[in-house]
């Protein structure tokens, strides 16, 4: 077997890749792949000598042997895959859980769109050396917590993850590059757009990047934020820059980087509740509502099974959001898709009704006091019904109570903000079978590019 993992996952043109790799093979060489409408052979090194090394706990810096392998300096900003192959091995497959590491090289052609992996969420799922947030976690107490280490294989591909595979999708696991990343980034290359890249992990180290940029796309599950991280995008938004969340599930959980920015620490619960949750006061006390415009905790989960949901119903049709949809006030969309648009995790701004016969959505009285921007436009909203695995509990709420929907819509705060509210938009998007959602992605990319 044969397993790595980058030292660094980004890295800038011309720089060196440190890819750490044990293997029982005495030899191995390494095939990148460049990730756009699906991925491109690039280049491949030569042979190796291999070297094994034994598995470490999922909070340890696994130290195995480095390879230094060089970036061409010509090579695009992009999402890379490095497939490490032995004599007689396995071809290379985007489900990888072992044989591959993902990294990015940064971007560096300011001015158009940035788009964000989030490397954070990616490690909270690694079961890399026995562990994750969610399963055996690994005890930090300074800060509290739980520890899990980057410096291990997975992050994005070539590592077990945790969590229920998808009714929709069960050969791709959820919280990996190939189930919602690649499917967005896909449908980017295929329609023209040319991003540059980077992780979450750029942003919480180098804050000032965002600043070359006119827009910051996130897609998928994007669930786990440094303060630093934040605070860069808020600060984007305030001084005149766009985001558009294609996500759900947003800065549900902040984390610590420490050592160096090669570990990260979230507490998730304990006599005290959980100090890293970002909304409530026995938290970070800074309602992630904020950011996007929404929370989970409006929202809701469903992920086992096949979902049931009356899709996206509009609010607003006459909004440039929905230009070119021929949608109508009170019209679904997303309802038929294959995943449905809505789950498996989605945010919602807070509702004080939905009227079941007109589909009309009211904005609570008390929106502000929950950190939705008082600018926030709801453009469209789906309730979600009893049969809805998770409905959090909330402000005001206990578990299940009060409207539940996934919301979708904008505020403006110096720049724009726009979020679909679910994290499957990606899967539906990348299918090239539903009109109107591809047609709202390309007028939000295109509104909040104009400079």
């Amino acid at each position: 077997m044969i397993r790595g993992y980058p030292a660094r996952a980004s890295v800038a043109p011309g720089e060196q890749l440190l890819l750490h790799v044990a293997t029982d093979s005495p030899r191995f060489r390494v095939r990148f792949y460049r990730y756009g409408d699906g991925p491109v052979p690039v280049h491949a090194s030569g042979w190796m000598a291999g070297e094994d090394a034994p598995e470490r706990g999922a909070d340890q810096d696994w130290r195995w042997p480095v390879y230094p392998l060089a970036i061409p300096a010509d090579w695009p900003s992009a999402v890379y895959i490095a497939h490490l192959e032995e004599p007689g091995g396995a071809p290379f497959d985007l489900a990888l859980d072992c044989a591959a590491a993902l990294f990015v090289v940064r971007g560096e052609q300011p001015g158009g769109m940035l788009y964000k992996l989030p490397l954070a969420t990616y490690h909270a799922y690694n079961c890399s050396g026995g562990g994750c947030y969610y399963f055996n976690p690994p005890r930090s107490s300074d800060p509290p917590g739980a520890r899990v280490s980057l410096l291990r294989p997975g992050g994005g591909i070539g590592g077990p993850t945790w969590g229920a595979p998808d009714h929709y999708d069960p050969g791709s696991p959820r919280q990996t590059f190939a189930h919602w990343d690649a499917r967005f980034i896909g449908w980017l290359a295929r329609n023209g757009y040319a991003p540059q890249f980077c992780t979450d992990l750029d942003l919480h180290a180098q804050p000032d990047m965002l600043h070359d940029y006119r827009l910051l796309v996130s897609s998928g599950h994007d669930e786990y934020w440094s303060t630093a991280t934040r605070d860069a995008v808020e600060d984007f938004v305030t001084g005149g820059g766009n985001v558009a969340f294609f996500a759900a599930n947003l800065c549900w959980w902040r984390v610590h980087l420490v050592d160096d920015g090669t570990a990260m620490v979230c507490h998730q619960g304990g006599p005290r509740g959980a100090l890293d949750h970002w909304w409530p006061p026995g938290g970070a006390g800074r309602p992630e509502d904020t950011l996007s415009g929404v929370s989970y905790r409006h929202g809701g989960g469903w992920w086992d099974g096949a979902r049931a949901t009356r899709g996206y119903i509009v609010q607003q049709p006459e909004h440039w959001v929905f230009a070119g949809t021929g949608l109508q006030r009170g019209e679904a969309f997303g309802q038929h898709s294959e995943p449905p648009l809505v789950g498996y995790e989605c945010d919602g701004a807070p509702l004080d009704a939905f009227d079941p016969d007109t589909g009309a959505a009211l904005l609570s009285a008390w929106v502000d006091d929950e950190g939705t921007p008082a600018s926030y436009q709801l453009l469209a909203a789906s309730p979600l019904d009893a049969r809805w695995q998770e409905r959090p509990p909330r402000a005001r709420h206990a578990a299940g109570e009060g409207v539940h929907a996934a919301t979708l819509g904008l505020f403006e705060r110096g720049g724009t903000v726009f979020c679909a509210g679910t994290t499957d938009w990606a899967q539906v998007l990348g299918s090239g079978r539903e009109p109107v959602v591809e047609r709202i992605t390309r007028n939000v990319l295109d509104r909040l590019l104009i400079p």
